[in-house]
């Protein structure tokens, strides 16, 4: 495949989006964070940590975490340019099918089949509705097109 057939967004626009959500993210993980904090604490020394398991999922979590952020920066104002999304209303909108299409189904099913406790699978619909409604609402804020004349 060739690069040429990605459609272009705009450097920044992927970088400010990877940190939006980003940030969504480690509020998210940031149970898994404190309890590496505490192991660290208790390590006696730094070597001893960064050996331990709770380094190794620690750093696995974020760094995955900040690759998918990216990937889906990329996503979401690539579909804001080839629906040439202007507005805000468009772009919640583009934000909410994205949830629909690839979140809905599964705390749905958290709901209704696993029996899942409410105030649980709502934390994580509102980190995914974040995710799209709020990534697509910024990043139409910030622009998304490389040139600006398209």
């Amino acid at each position: 495949m060739s690069l040429h057939y990605l459609p272009p967004v705009r450097p920044s626009a992927i970088a400010l989006g990877t940190v939006f959500n980003h940030g969504i993210e480690l509020v998210v993980l940031t149970p898994l964070f404190g309890q590496t904090y505490q192991r660290a604490k208790q390590a006696n020394t730094k070597e001893e940590f960064l050996r331990s398991k709770e380094a190794s999922s620690a750093a696995v979590a974020w760094g995955t975490s900040l690759v998918g952020s990216a990937l889906q920066s990329y996503g979401v104002g690539a579909l804001i340019n080839a629906t040439s999304t202007l507005s805000y209303r468009g772009a919640a909108y583009l934000g909410a099918l994205i949830f629909a299409a690839t979140s809905a189904p599964t705390y749905l099913g958290q709901l209704l089949t696993e029996r899942r406790p409410v105030d649980t699978v709502a934390v994580g619909a509102t980190s995914k509705i974040l995710e799209t409604v709020g990534l697509s609402l910024f990043l139409t804020w910030w622009g998304t097109r490389t040139n600006p004349f398209d």
